[in-house]
């Protein structure tokens, strides 16, 4: 009796992979149906694909509604298919697998976003190999939330794009490839999967975009937390200076932070640093912005920092459950490394 072929859906949303050239540039001009169409029949004979175009953005666009819209078909599909494979554009790729990695967080396949970095149609193009790797990741059975791209596979919640040209566009931050391609194939590392819930999965999509993101620079002025807080923003996620560091001489921003914690806004801090861990417990500096309150981003990225911010003030009000639900684990996205120089091996 023959194997039956894994089940993949195939959500198209757009991007690099999807453009053609117009009077304008580069846009979204093709559907799922003609991605795949690209890809050597040999290749799709091995599994059974059903295409359903949900979007036809450039990634610039996706936003937090389109977040949503991503997450529900996602959800609404996970029992129906043995793994879903979204097509995207490069630029926001890392916060969408982020925030997916939330609010379908214990989904039980995989989600494995792709893209590539020139249009699929073009003759040198990285498309048709990174829709490849997707489409055999989804069918790997391995549950969670992924990007793959140039051979690699990397946790959703540690994708970083490093590079605006090459084909190698993104890095894992922080945590190992959880899979690469060589000549044994699709090499599995089962240590970077994501920690198992045990809960299951439950759509929770809900999210509050009223989320700041300040990259700190010497001499910056305090007031613009008071253009914050005027501004009705719910939370601000702070890249300080190396394991964390803020000035307060002559520009008090710790201060700032008092005022703004005192106002309900959450305030996570993190390091500008791209590797290992933040610790605000270190300096003097950072130990006075930790007694106001602010939470520690450890060896998130920026992007999971800042999805997982708006994401948690979209389930609570309450700044303790918000707390509570920004410092646990919960897709792979920190590892709560305590010592400081420790990093993982990629």
């Amino acid at each position: 009796m023959e194997k039956a072929k894994p089940r993949i859906l195939l959500l198209a949303t757009g991007g690099t992979i999807a453009s053609q050239p117009t009077g304008q540039g580069l846009a979204p001009g093709l559907d799922g149906a003609a991605l795949t169409a690209m890809l050597p029949q040999s290749i799709l004979a091995n599994y059974a694909v059903t295409v359903r175009d949900i979007l036809h953005m450039d990634s610039s666009n996706i936003q937090p509604e389109e977040w949503q819209i991503i997450a529900r078909h996602v959800y609404e599909n996970r029992k129906d298919f043995d793994g879903i494979v979204i097509t995207h554009g490069t630029d926001t790729m890392a916060y969408t697998a982020a925030i997916l990695s939330f609010m379908v967080c214990g989904i039980g396949i995989p989600v494995v976003l792709t893209g590539s970095q020139l249009p699929i149609d073009h003759p040198l193009s990285d498309g048709p190999e990174n829709l490849r790797l997707a489409l055999a990741m989804a069918a790997s059975a391995t549950p969670g939330v992924f990007v793959a791209f140039d051979r690699k596979v990397i946790l959703g919640t540690r994708a970083v794009k490093t590079r605006t040209t090459g084909f190698d566009a993104f890095e894992s931050v922080n945590w190992p490839y959880v899979a690469q391609v060589s000549g044994g194939g699709l090499n599995l590392n089962p240590g970077a999967l994501p920690p198992k819930t045990g809960e299951g999965c439950t759509l929770k999509d809900a999210i509050s975009p009223r989320v700041f993101l300040m990259k700190l620079t010497p001499g910056m002025d305090p007031e613009l937390f008071d253009m914050l807080l005027q501004m009705h923003y719910r939370g601000i996620v702070i890249e300080a200076f190396g394991a964390g560091g803020l000035h307060f001489v002559r520009r008090d921003l710790v201060a700032k932070l008092q005022t703004a914690a005192q106002a309900g806004v959450a305030v996570v801090v993190c390091s500008q640093c791209l590797y290992e861990p933040s610790d605000f417990s270190l300096y003097q500096a950072g130990r006075l912005a930790l007694a106001q309150g602010v939470m520690q981003g450890r060896d998130m990225t920026t992007e999971a920092a800042v999805t997982k911010l708006m994401w948690a003030l979209g389930q609570s009000g309450d700044p303790r459950t918000v707390r509570a639900l920004f410092e646990k684990n919960l897709a792979g996205e920190r590892s709560m490394l305590e010592k400081r120089g420790m990093q993982h091996d990629r």
